[in-house]
């Protein structure tokens, strides 16, 4: 039986009228590898809804594996996160506008949760394929990160690899963003089929720097 990995994007925000994470995971939709299917998810930028629509996707599909995947513009490649921190304390409005400051993600859970991918091995994995990625320390404290942390909340004592992976602008974002770095969306998906390949594959997580100064 295949396994189910379950890839989300989130809905357009902050007045872009496309979003790359869902253009990038919904063309994956459906597709099958070795051992495995893909389904996906569109997620509301919105604190909660967010999470809620992820929580029942995780309750139906009962993923092996789940990246969320986040638009995050004037990164320079694939942003593969290790912490998420339970924190909402946002810099703009979300698309309900709301503008949560300084408040939990989950009231009483844990400061933070890591990522459970093998994040070092599927930056290896994208680097020895061309595709420039590294290892990312914070997801930032909005959406994003409410989703992540959520995420990890979620599958906490479950048998799940998950994790989130933010991507640069579109090349058509970019060109509205003077200066801006972009990658092609050809790029991103085989990016992401990359890691979740990777993910399915490997079990210990390489050993090799991956830090930053600062």
């Amino acid at each position: 039986m295949n396994k189910t990995v379950l890839l989300t994007g989130f809905e357009p925000f902050n007045k872009e009228t496309i979003n790359p994470a869902w253009e990038a995971v919904r063309s994956l939709a459906g597709q099958e590898g070795e051992g495995y299917r893909i389904e996906v998810r569109q997620l509301p930028c919105v604190f909660g809804a967010a999470g809620e629509v992820l929580r029942a996707a995780i309750d139906e599909l009962r993923p092996s594996v789940v990246i969320a995947v986040g638009q995050a513009g004037g990164r320079v490649d694939l942003s593969v996160e290790r912490i998420a921190i339970n924190i909402d304390d946002a810099p703009i409005p979300d698309n309900a506008q709301c503008q949560l400051v300084d408040q939990p993600v989950v009231a009483g859970g844990p400061a933070a949760y890591f990522s459970t991918l093998p994040i070092k091995a599927i930056v290896a994995g994208l680097r020895g394929s061309g595709l420039p990625a590294s290892v990312s320390q914070t997801a930032g404290t909005f959406v994003c990160n409410h989703v992540f942390y959520s995420l990890m909340h979620q599958t906490a004592g479950r048998q799940v690899r998950a994790g989130f992976i933010h991507i640069p602008y579109l090349p058509q974002q970019a060109a509205a963003h003077p200066g801006a770095p972009s990658m092609a969306l050809a790029e991103v998906v085989r990016g992401l089929t990359i890691a979740l390949e990777v993910a399915l594959s490997t079990r210990d997580d390489v050993c090799e720097v991956g830090g930053a100064v600062a």
